[in-house]
């Protein structure tokens, strides 16, 4: 006679069993409290598993994030406000003779803020405002000349041509008078 039991996971181990007595295999992976292994459920309600995905991602787990459509780019322009200069003066430019000497070349100007010094600024591009601000305190934008510029004069050259061409040939008969 017996006198102890073997635990029926001891006797059901081995050929022919593989569950141990738990029934269907998927019942003992002991994932279901977890709503499932890894980040299974850490979608858009999974709050049982917001804690563990802020402490490891921040807050930039849920929701989209970059581009939403192929359609819409990015603005990556430069800008800086005149502000953000007088501030920062000595960072982004140089004291000389005729005054400060700012190299933005890759930046659009600004107008927001108020300008007590003289700066000699290069930019690529600037608002009227602070054009007139600058100004104003004694120095100037530099901006570089635009191909529409140039294409604009040459027209404005090709028009005028026919009037002067008009014209020097009223003065040719009026000497020959």
């Amino acid at each position: 006679m017996k006198t102890k039991k073997r635990k029926k996971s001891s006797r059901m181990h081995g050929r022919k069993m593989g569950t141990h007595g738990t029934g269907a295999r998927k019942k003992a992976k002991k994932t279901g409290h977890r709503g499932g292994k890894g980040m299974a459920g850490s979608g858009k309600r999974a709050d049982h598993k917001k804690t563990l995905i802020t402490k490891l991602y921040g807050g930039k787990y849920f929701g989209k994030q970059g581009i939403t459509s192929r359609g819409t780019q990015k603005d990556k322009e430069n800008r800086i406000n005149l502000q953000e200069i007088e501030k920062n003066i000595e960072k982004y430019g140089k004291k000389t003779t005729k005054g400060f000497e700012i190299n933005l070349k890759s930046y659009k100007i600004l107008g927001t803020g108020e300008v007590k010094s003289k700066l000699i600024i290069k930019a690529k591009e600037a608002s009227k405002s602070a054009i007139e601000k600058v100004k104003k305190a004694g120095g100037e934008i530099i901006l570089p000349i635009k191909k529409e510029m140039i294409v604009l004069k040459e027209k404005q050259k090709v028009e005028s041509a026919p009037k002067i061409v008009a014209s020097l040939k009223e003065t040719k008969n009026k000497e020959k008078k």
